[in-house]
């Protein structure tokens, strides 16, 4: 059974157009796949523990191989914790709004936490760098209120630092199968944000159909050769 992680970021509930977005993949995807289980990891609710100082020695000590004492085990297991999340999950759906041109700083207080070595990634001299987490599927869903067109005052490539850290951080940790729906000019008029959206949920329901069809391929039986 596929179970697919929702990771909602934006605080604006109902008004949010990632959330929204997001949503509506996900709805149509368990229309075709209804034995899906889904977890949500909800940002906004759930209380992060800081990265204090021995989280960032629990970080250093297993880069030096360094036995951890029972208090930096302790806070070594919630991130262990917080990481299950994305180990469980075969299908990871993000609605990310952007924020001062990035991601908001839930989002980035969550991946600081989680992406440590032998938690999402592991290191030696020979092979470097290695995600840990295989086989999965990532689905970002994108907000924002401006455009990002070639011909606008803000293009992409200079000021969006939302989607490509994201997607630099969904391969770092081993994901490369990587899907995008994005809905932007959100602030340039109620016209302009509902056309916008319409289009992005066309793009979420498309996106839902094709990864629920991939998906039940993979559990077809073959016929016995009898």
């Amino acid at each position: 059974m596929t179970t697919l992680l929702h990771i909602e970021c934006s605080p604006r509930k109902q008004c949010s157009a990632s959330l929204q977005v997001a949503r509506l993949f996900i709805d149509r995807y368990l229309h075709h796949q209804p034995q899906t289980n889904i977890e949500i990891f909800n940002q906004r609710v759930t209380l992060l523990p800081e990265y204090a100082t021995r989280t960032h020695n629990n970080k250093h000590a297993g880069l030096s191989g360094t036995p951890l004492t029972p208090a930096q085990q302790s806070a070594w297991n919630e991130l262990k914790h917080l990481a299950a999340y994305l180990h469980r999950a075969d299908l990871i759906v993000l609605s990310v709004p952007l924020w001062n041109f990035s991601i908001p700083y839930k989002l980035k207080h969550f991946i600081d936490l989680v992406s440590q070595k032998d938690i999402l990634f592991s290191f030696d001299p020979q092979h470097g760098l290695r995600g840990l987490l295989k086989n999965k599927i990532a689905v970002g869903a994108y907000a924002c209120g401006m455009d990002f067109s070639a011909q606008s005052a803000t293009p992409a490539e200079r000021f969006d630092f939302q989607k490509p850290y994201v997607a630099a951080w969904l391969e770092f940790i081993g994901i490369s199968d990587v899907h995008e729906l994005r809905v932007e000019k959100t602030i340039l008029g109620e016209d302009i944000d509902r056309d916008s959206r319409l289009a992005a949920s066309q793009q979420a329901r498309d996106l839902a159909d094709h990864l629920a069809a991939t998906e039940a391929d993979k559990t077809v039986i073959p016929a016995s050769a009898n």
